[in-house]
């Protein structure tokens, strides 16, 4: 099947992501209210696991139905910079006012996002270091990261499950209108089904347009998978900013990455037994996403607001990550001489 086939599904793939996230983001809300969660909680925790739902389901079918591992990681990393940059642009540039954090933002939740990027990084280090695999002299630097080390990042989660429970111990929830939880639980499962279908068709498309160009999946996996996937992020993030709610918008930001890096990637690793991880890749990957985190807490944290034109720079550097992974892929520069060879190029 040619190009524009793909083209086509992975259009109507995001599409169907999309309306999903909008099935998702309904179910959620009312739950959040039913159990009486805090502001922070819902936007932290119940909206960003339902809308990360996506980078999950990604690890999982490229591990387990298409034997890609590195196609998920590449996706799910992907994904977090595209949520630190590209949806704190689009939301401050579209909301009525400039974006507003608060001090729980700054020093709970973006400094626990910071540890989240630092657990991973010392997952994939532990990997080389401790289960090294042989790749020749001038070849990348691999290792395996099985299920004892994927137990690093998950046990982070759990510890950031435990701080949002102690926010939920003294809040006092408002009056609202009583709701029939079963059903909105069966829709919020529904929802993840329809998710589940449509990056089931951004993964196929992937690795397509990887055939296709002669260029690796790793490149349609950092961008097209990531962006499509992010699509419920970006969709709950901006609705958010737009109604004047800067607080649930940028903790759905930080919680959807944490979810990403913490639980997203070793849930391949506990499906497949051990996986194998190309550090030379992640570390710089890694970093670019450790300066955008930086960047985007260095922002919050100066007047406690992200201006307009913070926001604008936010896109133009995105942008210009973009620009420079598809040159690597493509072959034009080799500042990551280790990025994995495009097909029928290895040998």
């Amino acid at each position: 099947m040619g190009v524009l086939f793909y083209m086509v599904v992975a259009v109507l793939s995001t599409a169907v992501i999309w309306r999903g996230s909008q099935l998702l983001e309904s179910a959620a809300e009312k739950l959040s209210r039913h159990y009486e969660l805090p502001e922070i909680v819902h936007g932290a925790v119940l909206m960003a696991v339902g809308s990360s739902f996506p980078e999950l389901s990604t690890t999982v079918l490229s591990t387990l139905v298409h034997g890609a591992f590195e196609l998920g990681v590449a996706a799910i990393v992907g994904s977090a910079i595209f949520n630190i940059l590209v949806i704190p642009g689009l939301a401050g540039l579209m909301a009525p006012e400039e974006l507003r954090a608060n001090r729980d933002l700054v020093y709970k939740e973006a400094q626990f996002y910071m540890i989240a990027v630092a657990i991973l990084l010392l997952t994939f280090s532990f990997a080389a270091i401790y289960n090294p695999v042989e790749s020749g002299p001038k070849g990348p630097i691999l290792g395996e990261v099985d299920r004892l080390l994927a137990l690093i990042p998950l046990s982070g989660y759990v510890l950031y499950l435990f701080l949002q429970y102690q926010d939920t111990a003294d809040y006092e929830a408002p009056e609202h209108a009583p709701i029939r939880p079963g059903k909105q639980w069966l829709l919020l499962l529904f929802s993840l089904v329809i998710i589940v279908a449509g990056v089931e068709g951004l993964v196929r498309a992937a690795l397509a347009f990887g055939e296709a160009f002669n260029t690796p999946s790793f490149l349609w996996g950092i961008t097209v998978v990531a962006a499509g996937t992010s699509v419920p992020d970006a969709f709950v993030s901006v609705r958010a900013a737009q109604a004047g709610n800067a607080t649930t918008c940028i903790a759905n930001v930080l919680g959807s990455n944490v979810f990403d890096l913490l639980v997203a990637i070793p849930a391949g690793v506990m499906i497949a037994g051990v996986a194998t991880i190309n550090y030379s890749i992640a570390g710089p990957m890694m970093g670019v996403l450790t300066l955008a985190t930086v960047l985007l807490f260095v922002m919050m944290r100066t007047g406690m607001v992200v201006t307009r034109r913070e926001s604008a720079l936010l896109l133009v550097l995105y942008a210009a990550f973009v620009v420079w992974v598809s040159l690597e892929s493509f072959g034009y520069i080799d500042m990551v001489p280790s990025l994995p060879p495009a097909p029928g190029d290895a040998g």
